[in-house]
């Protein structure tokens, strides 16, 4: 007679499901890496046998391990390892002192290289009384210091000449290089394209090493899982991630499921083969866990820098004049194309839209396809989902687009003063319309873009979702559109099962029910009976993946 025993039992729970049919319950039984029952002590009871471990949750409440539908992991990781990091809301006096001290300790011709200053520092750092000041603490060492939104860069004059730069050099297409309005040198600002610029300098100048690759990876995964990660799409995965990713899995070390959206065109920040020459590789970097089953497109740029597409105009602008709009990368026939490509080959779309223009782009094209094909059970996404004009919200839940709604900004920050700047503040305040989203029946789905925010954690942005206020008290007595807010639970499944069912892993993960995967984390509260106030103080204290303990708080 086969053994019935289960491998783990959990009982004595606050265990909350994310299952509507079945929403609590208080032990659960996994074998194999999957749940076998969910119930009382009472169904578990006849599956707990003499090798059985049994843990006694004694009351703490238990959940589905967290969906991240928006995360960088490389980058994410080597911002942990090797990176000078400070946050987006430093001073300028703060960056060039922080420059300073990691210049002292940094090996001659070394680069530094860091972030993340704020959106609202733009203006000020684009000027050459900036640059003299970055290149006097650099003692030579050359610099590239990362914006809020990973798109621009600033960097000082040693950086410019290794990158082959001058006061002649033009603009790349799509981007631009910062220069003073009177002389026409150079500030050391690289906007969107520009950025590449330099991050290729240093990628071929040795600096990333496969080591740097794997531990960064490595580092990753422990940092998602120690917030309760248990399944993720990285956003950009070129090559070296995608191998990443596989190798992690065939070594039975990828503590979480993996889905990967492989960039149409080779990013400006990223190096490597992209679009149909990648995409004709995916099949060699499936694994058990590692799912390479999205295509990325970047559709336009941030609005810090003037560079997403909208329908208004930006604020008067001395380069840019007074009717500037921004511009989409991509065009509509392109993006038509590469949707109705990828249909066929059976791969779901993120597009990067940061302005309400590349959102109504997005949706055109996509409405296009849907002609022709009809609705599938591929799920699109819009990444980001923050400035959408009003018209395109019913659009989402028509088109069965996803709203990815990353990063974790629903509340006043730094770069939110950067929009107000370049859009005004009216304009910039109608920012993450999700209450609007939920109401016109979208999907809606929660993504970090980690390490464009600095850390992943799941439980700031879940705040942010339900107070839309700063979770660490900076812009204190300001709200983020008030009217936008949702409630803890709807929160809760936005992080799980949307999540799930927006990276096509809605049977596996996402909830706690019987055949999927034992995903689990148990809590230090219960986030439904805790001040929407403290909810960014929540803290995971214990994280399975497939039944097994990937993470324990200390």
């Amino acid at each position: 007679m086969p053994d019935r025993s289960a491998d783990l039992v959990f009982i004595n729970g606050r265990i909350y499901t994310l299952d509507r049919k079945r929403p609590w319950a208080s032990a659960v039984a996994v074998k194999g890496g999957r749940i076998v029952t969910v119930g009382e002590a009472a169904d578990v009871a006849a599956l707990t046998g003499a090798a059985t471990r049994v843990v006694d949750l004694e009351g703490a409440m238990m959940m589905p391990g967290i969906v991240d539908v928006h995360a960088h992991l490389m980058m994410g990781g080597q911002a942990e390892l090797f990176e000078l990091r400070f946050p987006p809301t430093a001073s300028f006096e703060t960056l060039i002192a922080r420059v300073g001290e990691a210049a002292a300790k940094a090996p001659e011709g070394s680069w530094i290289i860091g972030g993340q200053w704020g959106s609202d520092l733009l203006p000020k750092l684009n000027r050459l009384e900036a640059l003299a000041a970055l290149d006097r603490v650099s003692q030579g060492r050359p610099v590239m210091l990362r914006d809020d939104t990973y798109h621009n860069r600033w960097v000082n004059s040693q950086a410019l000449s290794l990158a082959g730069l001058s006061a002649s050099s033009p603009d790349p297409q799509k981007g631009s290089i910062g220069r003073d309005p009177a002389t026409g040198a150079l500030t050391g600002m690289m906007i969107e394209s520009a950025a590449g610029i330099v991050e290729r300098t240093i990628a071929q100048s040795g600096h990333y090493t496969q080591e740097m690759d794997r531990a960064a990876m490595a580092r990753s995964i422990a940092t998602l899982n120690s917030y309760g990660v248990t399944a993720f799409l990285d956003a950009a995965a070129m090559q070296p991630i995608l191998a990443a990713l596989k190798g992690l899995d065939d070594r039975g070390e990828l503590t979480a499921w993996s889905v990967s959206a492989m960039p149409a065109v080779e990013p400006s920040f990223m190096f490597g083969i992209a679009g149909d020459e990648l995409i004709a590789l995916r099949e060699q970097y499936r694994g058990a866990h590692a799912k390479p089953d999205f295509v990325k497109i970047f559709l336009d740029g941030v609005p810090g820098a003037r560079t997403a597409a909208f329908h208004e105009p930006y604020t008067n602008d001395p380069v840019l004049g007074c009717c500037f709009r921004g511009s989409t990368i991509v065009t509509v026939p392109e993006l038509i194309r590469w949707v109705g490509k990828c249909e066929k080959l059976g791969l779901g779309v993120k597009i990067h839209c940061a302005g309400d223009a590349a959102v109504s782009q997005a949706l055109d094209a996509i409405d296009v396809v849907r002609s022709f094909n009809g609705l599938t059970k591929l799920k699109h996404h819009i990444a980001h989902a923050s400035y959408i004009a009003p018209d395109d919200i019913a659009r989402f839940a028509e088109l069965g687009v996803v709203a990815d709604l990353s990063p974790f900004l629903w509340y006043p920050t730094s770069f939110l003063e950067g929009h107000k700047q370049t859009m005004g503040e009216a304009r910039a305040l109608r920012f993450w319309p999700n209450r609007d989203l939920l109401a016109a029946g979208a999907l809606l789905a929660g993504g970090s873009d980690w390490p464009v925010m600095p850390n992943p954690d799941p439980w700031d942005g879940i705040e942010g979702l339900v107070t839309r206020r700063n979770p660490s008290g900076a812009f204190p007595g300001a709200a983020l559109w008030p009217e936008q807010a949702i409630d803890v639970a709807t929160a809760l499944e936005i992080f799980t099962i949307n999540s799930a069912r927006a990276i096509g892993l809605a049977d596996t993960v996402g909830s706690i029910e019987i055949g999927k995967s034992a995903d689990l984390i148990v809590l230090d509260r219960n986030v439904l009976e805790t001040r929407a106030e403290d909810l960014a103080d929540t803290k995971v204290l214990t994280t399975y993946f497939e039944g097994r303990v990937v993470y324990e708080r200390a």
